[in-house]
């Protein structure tokens, strides 16, 4: 398990208040860093790298969606794994997803040990900074 002393810090991008809060709260008590955004462009002008950890992004943003986010210059230099998650996905969007870097691709709603499986997966892969 995860946990605070590994430096670990997930971000969770979603727009739904409910939704953010509910996988925080899920990742907080699993012990895990957590910050929280309702958009990719508020995480965007807030994100500073930690040393390990990774991001839980929503597809469905109401201005840049996920993928569109990973697909951008701002995404590509996160450094961290990503998972997408989604409400309405099909092979085409996984395919998508994973060809612009996402490191997991989950459909909603998702069962609490399968993004805790994830989540610890891509924490675990992460690589502290240097220096």
């Amino acid at each position: 398990m995860a946990n605070r002393q590994t430096g670990a810090k997930v971000f969770v991008v979603d727009d739904d208040a409910a939704v953010r809060d509910s996988i925080s709260l899920l990742l907080e008590l699993h012990g895990l860093a957590v910050e929280t955004y309702g958009s990719t462009e508020e995480f965007a002008a807030h994100y500073e790298r930690p040393s390990r950890g990774c991001v839980v992004l929503d597809q469905h943003l109401p201005a840049t969606s996920g993928l569109d986010f990973l697909m951008s210059a701002a995404g590509r230099r996160l450094g961290l794994p990503v998972v997408l998650i989604t409400g309405c996905g099909d092979n085409e969007l996984r395919a998508r997803a994973t060809e612009a870097g996402a490191a997991a691709y989950l459909e909603k709603p998702v069962a609490a040990g399968v993004l805790l499986e994830a989540v610890d997966r891509l924490v675990a892969a992460s690589r502290p900074l240097l220096g």
